[in-house]
């Protein structure tokens, strides 16, 4: 019985031409051997499994081969060949950093580099795992590489290029390995699977190549284990059941849910999944993805970011023709805060589920949103908000009023404002009874929710702004009502501990400007800007507790009155003398000394 050899060492690439995905690099180092211009020493750096050491074993056959090809690949056959393929040869030196980091190790391999090579024209020295080397080691190494001899060339190879000193940087020629493709590593598998007369589908090497996530070695490892629990037949069906996967079809099937809104099903699937052992951080995620996949699939620019085999390509293409661009860039962003809130979250599958509930409600949201009103309310809106600003511009420009700005009103008086007719309200769709939402008035035929009004409307919120109700009520209040609210409103800021703000807001009364108007005393420019960032919840307070939602506020600077206060004997003796200069004559008279 012959020992079991891993893909991944069984089909490791021999020749630049079997490299898979690296192609910029191969061809780089090929021209380089092909015009004499070899550098002294190589970085080579990126991810895990995508092929660093492999090329820099294969660089270190090439340029010893003594009968090359013309497209610059070794030939395989010649002695120096022969004793590498066969671990003998003696012009190639592999160090593990990881194990050999210390300064002696260094010191070896310096000694080393003294002796030239025996057979062949270089002597080669790959480090792998440089950036493991420590301080010490990385100094006793720069005179070397800067100036090695003339046979002596140092591949280093590395994961973490920026834990290497920028000193070693500075003597290397980097090269940036890419995380191979999809693609790429799906063709390769495909080309081992023929080979090894193992059956395949090619949806099941796509899933195996993304999961590899760019590396080729991890991509071997999964082929390996799948074909053996498959019995050399890797299907779709086993390669999710083996790496733990999620099917497409549940994406597919809960997209179609969501859209037609049915919480119950919706609810059901997650369920389902759950049970079926799959963690809820990862559903949101492939959730995630799919939307994502969706979203590009609806341009046919696009349409190669999809990571997908052809099968479920077709499937993509005929979901995102069903789906609305509003409804994806909606639930993508629900997705998103979803993760980043599930791992703080005490309930988690509640967190998940709240935001499956929400995506469920999008299109109603949307189109109650873009529902325009009829031209009679339009017109009928335009001209009450015309007449109400011409009462409030009259009724500022009064000499009553005028005189008022200048001094407090008086407490008994009370600015009284026409009453002005209620709008008939609009009642929304059925299908959104449950969802309440406060539509602009502007260019409401035209209008189109942006992303961030949608997730608002979705979870449930208000605006950032001043809160308006229906109707706009505009009641009158007296300057004593507005003190009896602002009184209440600091209280509610000194319990909530906002001390900064209670101690701005308490310090000066406010004053009615005009009958919605309201004037903010502050000391400095900064205590102003800290209540502008607070106005938003003052307005509301003030809004909804006055029934005047044409409330507005002003600012004015004013300087604070600081009273002299008596620190010591001397000052409290002084303040008395001043107002009787006679006690002054009795300390003299009994001859008395004030305390220091």
């Amino acid at each position: 019985m012959e020992n079991f050899i891993v893909s991944a060492r069984k089909y490791r690439p021999a020749t630049f031409e079997t490299v898979v995905g690296q192609q910029h690099i191969t061809g780089t180092l090929k021209n380089a051997i092909k015009n004499n211009q070899l550098a002294q020493a190589f970085l080579f750096c990126g991810p895990r499994g995508v092929g660093k050491t492999t090329c820099a074993r294969i660089l270190a056959k090439t340029i010893n081969c003594t009968n090359p090809t013309a497209e610059m690949e070794a030939c395989g056959q010649c002695d120096n060949c022969l004793s590498f393929q066969n671990g003998h040869s003696f012009n190639v030196h592999e160090l593990d950093a990881a194990s050999n980091n210390s300064v002696d190790d260094i010191r070896s391999l310096i000694e080393q580099v003294r002796i030239p090579p025996q057979a062949g024209r270089y002597k080669i020295y790959i480090i792998d795992e440089v950036h493991m080397l420590s301080q010490s080691a990385f100094n006793a190494f720069l005179k070397t590489l800067e100036e090695p001899p003339s046979y002596a060339i140092f591949i280093l190879a590395t994961t973490e290029k920026h834990k290497i000193l920028p000193t070693i940087l500075s003597r290397c020629q980097i090269f940036d390995f890419n995380r191979i493709q999809v693609e790429d590593i799906s063709r390769h598998l495909a080309t081992i699977a023929q080979r090894e007369n193992i059956a395949f589908e090619t949806d099941g090497l796509h899933i195996i190549a993304q999961k590899a996530d760019g590396g080729l070695r991890d991509a071997l490892s999964m082929f390996d284990q799948i074909a053996s629990y498959a019995n050399k037949n890797i299907t779709y069906k086993a390669v999710i059941d083996n790496l733990n996967i999620l099917d497409y079809d549940y994406f597919f099937k809960l997209t179609s849910y969501l859209t037609a809104a049915e919480v119950s099903q919706t609810l059901l699937l997650f369920d389902e999944i759950l049970n079926n052992g799959f963690d809820g951080n990862n559903f949101i995620n492939g959730l995630a993805t799919h939307f994502r996949n969706l979203l590009v699939g609806k341009d046919a620019a696009t349409i190669k970011l999809l990571e997908v085999s052809e099968n479920i390509k077709q499937k993509y293409l005929d979901q995102c023709r069903q789906t609305e661009l509003s409804f994806l860039l909606t639930a993508l962003n629900l997705a998103n805060n979803c993760d980043l809130n599930y791992k703080n979250s005490k309930n988690q599958r509640l967190q998940v589920e709240l935001a499956l509930i929400k995506m469920c409600h999008i299109r109603s949201v949307v189109q109650l949103a873009q529902q325009p009103l009829s031209p009679s309310n339009t017109a009928t809106d335009a001209d009450q908000d015309k007449k109400k600003t011409d009462v409030i511009i009259e009724k500022a420009e009064s000499p009553k009023i005028k005189a008022e700005s200048e001094n407090l009103p008086p407490k008994t008086e009370t600015p009284v404002l026409p009453p002005v007719e209620e709008k008939p309200k609009t009642s929304p769709p059925s299908s959104a009874t449950s969802i309440s939402i406060n539509i602009p008035k502007k260019n409401v035929g035209t209008l189109i929710p942006s992303l961030n009004d949608l997730e608002r409307l979705a979870n449930g919120e208000e605006d950032n702004g001043p809160k308006k109700a229906t109707g706009e009520a505009r009641e009158p209040f007296t300057y004593d009502q507005l003190l009896e609210v602002w009184n209440k409103y600091i209280q509610i800021l000194k319990s909530a501990d906002k001390i900064n703000l209670f101690t701005i807001l308490n310090n000066f009364a406010p004053k009615l400007i005009s009958p919605v108007l309201i004037e903010i005393s502050v000391e400095s420019k900064t205590q102003e800007q800290f209540v502008v960032q607070e106005s938003v919840e003052l307005m509301n307070f003030l809004r909804n507790q006055l029934q005047n939602f044409a409330v507005d506020i002003t600012f004015k600077q004013v300087e604070r009155k600081i009273e002299n206060r008596l620190y010591g004997n001397r000052e409290k003796y002084d303040y008395l003398v001043n107002k009787n200069p006679k006690l002054d004559e009795l300390r003299k008279r009994f001859n008395l000394d004030i305390n220091p």
